[in-house]
């Protein structure tokens, strides 16, 4: 007599993440209801930006990184509503569940990975009542930001030299109190850098 157990349909692959919110969210098909702000700012403190070859005790997480990216932005851009700041702090939410890719890495993957990223990062602007793709020329003054950002990690954190972070993310000038901030970088511990971005969030949001 055959034995029922091995005639049983293998499970499918689990294609789901458990957050410690207990939400369960579907990486192929994300929902705005499986996402929270507590999940991301808690992934996003723990994952490492250049995949923690930085210098200091602490890792230079995602969430620092973000911050920087919507000062910056903000401080370019000084006339846009907290929507589009809001759209600038959340520019890289996905890697709270996908970690932070490498560039380098990015483009071995291919496109594939690029339209699991965009999918996911819809359904958390649907979560926060931003448009699921906010228009080009915000987009673009946020990619602005975000490669001021990079330069500046780069040389302060991650041992390139001026010359290289000049080849691959080139440099505008930034005057001010914001020139401070992004010459002093210190990488911080995860529950700090998480509480500065639910802070952040809170503020952008408070008024929505």
């Amino acid at each position: 007599m055959p034995d029922a157990d091995n005639e049983r349909a293998p499970m499918p692959p689990r294609a789901w993440q458990r957050m410690l919110s207990g939400r369960r969210l579907d990486l192929l098909n994300p929902s705005p209801s499986d996402v929270d702000i507590q999940d991301i700012a808690h992934g996003l403190a723990r994952v490492a930006r250049w995949n923690g070859q930085t210098i200091g005790t602490h890792a230079f997480s995602v969430a620092q990184h973000v911050l920087l990216v919507e000062d910056i932005a903000a401080a370019l851009n000084p006339d846009w509503p907290d929507a589009w700041r809001l759209a600038a702090l959340l520019h890289d939410a996905p890697e709270y569940v996908i970690g932070d890719l490498i560039s380098p890495f990015k483009t071995a993957i291919g496109l594939d990975y690029k339209a699991f990223e965009l999918k996911l990062l819809e359904a958390i602007h649907v979560c926060f009542n931003l448009p699921p793709e906010i228009p080009s020329a915000v987009s673009a003054e946020i990619k602005r930001a975000d490669r001021i950002a990079a330069f500046y990690e780069a040389t302060r954190l991650a041992g390139f030299s001026t010359e290289e972070a000049l080849e691959f993310f080139g440099r505008e000038d930034v005057n001010g109190v914001l020139a401070e901030r992004l010459t002093t970088l210190v990488p911080l511990p995860a529950s700090e850098a998480q509480r500065l971005f639910l802070e952040r969030f809170t503020a952008l949001t408070r008024t929505g």
